[in-house]
């Protein structure tokens, strides 16, 4: 990449890295800051499905917006909307007023998210843009890992503290966007578009039949396996092997971190290597293999060692179904950005509600569920590709 190239890229993970450390700080102090108004589990569960679903619905609207527009205004009101969020946080103690902060921060995400990975697009070429995908979700794996850690350490002030912290740090993010991002040279604004925003049930059919609909599958059932997984992981550790907080908490760091070092120094050259495709099909079936694994783990050491496993995994699909996504989309870069974190939401949504469920019954089925969905996801994967290879060979 040229030092254009990589300036504009550290301005992106910034951003991205800002947004979602800010809302990661809230993470350890959420739970005891919902009883000391009281409220419970249930509040912090809809805490998640409210702003997912707020995320979902408008991630499809965004998307056009991102083309109408432009990445920079949706970048920027993007992060708006989550300074918004966090200040409602800091400064409120209805938990009616809470979830409309969540509402608000769901539409933040949904702008943000689909114009960051446009904006990409529009400054790599087809080489390079593997590479820029896993540099931004990179600065979101590290946002992951690094907000609840500074969280935890702001609540020693005052259980309001980190809220205010998490604001005032997405404001600034808000400010250097301003000063410092400027629009992508080659993002093509098409201000003559129709600019009648279509439902997501309408944006949905029509991605059917994009040819990049079935990553966007993959998409969603990958985002469906891993917030499963992540739902009941806390207190299967808890069920299984009386693990403690800190265990718990240092398997979330670790995760987080490989997924950084994989995302930084490895995706790239594998893509290189392999080709996204192919290495669909390996990451796929490692992340399957995973969850078969985890349902026979007779210890604590065993189940992190294939934790790592399948956050390492998807850490790689992730990016990588980014950056095939977009070779795929052509021109329709904010459409496809955002069909991709809608049908990531649909998954965030999905994904904790049946595995509390499903764990209320066993708690081994939240897992088995993730290797069925994954190994049919193989299949299909596989099925596409041998029907690609087929169009081609004919044309």
């Amino acid at each position: 990449m040229s030092a254009e190239q990589r300036k504009k890229i550290i301005i992106l993970m910034i951003n991205m890295f800002i947004a979602i450390g800010s809302f990661g700080i809230i993470i350890p102090i959420l739970p005891a800051y919902l009883a000391s108004i009281n409220q419970g589990g249930t509040a912090a569960g809809l805490m998640i499905a409210i702003f997912a679903g707020a995320q979902l619905i408008f991630s499809p609207i965004a998307g056009k917006w991102t083309d109408q527009f432009g990445r920079r205004k949706l970048i920027i009101y993007g992060l708006v909307g989550l300074t918004l969020s966090m200040f409602i946080f800091y400064a409120v103690n209805s938990i009616w007023l809470l979830y409309a902060s969540r509402i608000i921060g769901g539409i933040g995400a949904a702008l943000l998210i689909p114009a960051i990975f446009a904006y990409v697009a529009d400054i790599t070429t087809f080489d390079q843009r593997a590479k820029g995908n896993s540099l931004v979700s990179a600065a979101m794996s590290l946002g992951i890992v690094v907000g609840p850690g500074i969280g935890g350490f702001l609540a020693d002030f005052g259980l309001k503290f980190p809220f205010l912290i998490s604001a005032l740090v997405s404001l600034s993010a808000v400010v250097f966007s301003i000063f410092v991002l400027k629009e992508s040279e080659t993002a093509q604004v098409t201000q003559s578009m129709d600019a009648k925003t279509e439902t997501m049930l309408r944006k949905i059919a029509l991605s059917v039949k994009k040819p990049y609909f079935i990553p966007l599958i993959i998409t969603l059932v990958m985002s469906f396996g891993l917030m499963a997984y992540e739902s009941v992981i806390g207190l299967y550790l808890d069920n299984q092997f009386n693990s403690t907080p800190k265990d718990i908490a240092v398997m979330v760091t670790a995760t987080g971190i490989v997924s950084v070092i994989v995302q930084l120094f490895v995706v790239d050259r594998i893509v290189q290597r392999f080709g996204e495709v192919n290495v669909l099909n390996i990451f796929i079936s490692v992340a399957a293999i995973g969850f078969l694994l985890s349902l026979f783990a007779s210890n604590y050491l065993i189940f992190f060692l294939i934790s790592l496993i399948i956050f390492l995994s998807t850490s790689i699909l992730r990016p990588v179904l980014n950056t095939l996504i977009s070779k795929m989309a052509g021109n329709e870069q904010g459409f496809a950005m955002g069909m991709n974190n809608a049908y990531m939401s649909i998954g965030n949504v999905l994904g904790p509600t049946l595995a509390g469920m499903m764990y209320d019954v066993h708690i081994t089925y939240p897992f088995m569920l993730g290797l069925i969905l994954l190994f049919i996801t193989l299949m299909i994967t596989m099925a596409w590709q041998k029907r690609s290879l087929h169009a081609k060979a004919l044309s």
